[in-house]
């Protein structure tokens, strides 16, 4: 799946613009990771469109390179292990389970895809794809001091003998997702993807799910509801009325480009599922 000997490297760069060096530092690291949250969208709508979420690398670097859609954490992470493999980095492939908006006594399953990458005796946390609150900087893993990133403030806790990652919303620390570091087999990133994506009750399949960070900002959609949540604090939200303000949505905040004629759901459904 993350084979980097198959891997277009040249062309992920190219999405990106980046054009810097491409030896396996720290720095380089921090630049792709900045670059591939806020030029490649998060989103979930070939779900939406009955396509099936596909996690082999050349499907993923068709969509989200070539085709220059988005995708979810298991094709954002899978592309991003590539390339950071290609590279040379030392990375070791996580799973995590996603405690972001979720009540403390809801249990839920691994499904979210993450890395690890091990880089002069030091281990950081870096994640291509998380929606909302997406990572915009590598974690320094072996502390629990707060971290700065380009967005808001991170820390990596240790509680009950799992690692918690942390972001500041205002005042207060919420949890984003909670991992172990063990190495997970391509099969589980199949099973977890195949839950994700098909399940009844899954939030991919009840929800159209978009996300997209800029330099100033967060864009987030959900159903019809747009936010955009700026680093000042500034909040702005406003409800979708139509199909084609959606396809206006898309192309103008989140970059993604359909034909006029594109509908989400399954057919006789309310718009959007």
């Amino acid at each position: 799946m993350t084979e980097p000997s198959t891997f277009g490297l040249d062309a992920y760069l190219e999405r990106l613009g980046y054009r810097g060096p491409r030896t396996p530092t720290l720095g380089v690291l921090s630049e792709l990771q900045r670059r591939h949250v806020c030029t490649i969208p998060f989103e979930n709508l070939d779900i939406h469109l009955g396509r099936a979420i596909r996690l082999d690398l050349p499907s993923i670097e068709r969509k989200l390179v070539h085709d220059r859609r988005g995708g979810y954490c298991f094709e954002q992470n899978a592309l991003f292990q590539a390339a950071l493999l290609a590279l040379g980095f030392k990375v070791t492939p996580l799973i995590g389970r996603v405690r972001w908006q979720v009540p403390d006594e809801v249990p839920t399953a691994q499904t979210h895809m993450i890395l690890m990458v091990e880089l002069e005796d030091r281990r950081y946390l870096v994640d291509g794809g998380f929606g909302s609150a997406s990572l915009s900087a590598p974690l320094l893993m072996d502390t629990e001091a707060e971290q700065p990133t380009p967005h808001e403030p991170r820390r990596l806790l240790q509680r009950r003998g799992m690692y918690v990652h942390q972001t500041k919303v205002g005042d207060e620390w919420a949890d984003v997702y909670t991992f172990l570091v063990q190495p997970v087999p391509a099969i589980d990133y199949e099973v977890a993807n195949w839950f994700t994506s098909t399940w009844p009750q899954s939030r991919f399949t009840q929800n159209l799910i978009a996300a997209f960070l800029r330099d100033d900002c967060r864009h987030t959609l959900v159903n019809r509801e747009f936010t955009t949540r700026w680093l000042d604090g500034r909040r702005e939200k406003r409800e979708l009325s139509s199909p084609g303000e959606l396809l206006e949505v898309l192309e103008q905040y989140f970059t993604l480009s359909f034909p006029a004629d594109t509908r989400f759901g399954r057919p006789g459904a309310p718009w959007p599922v």
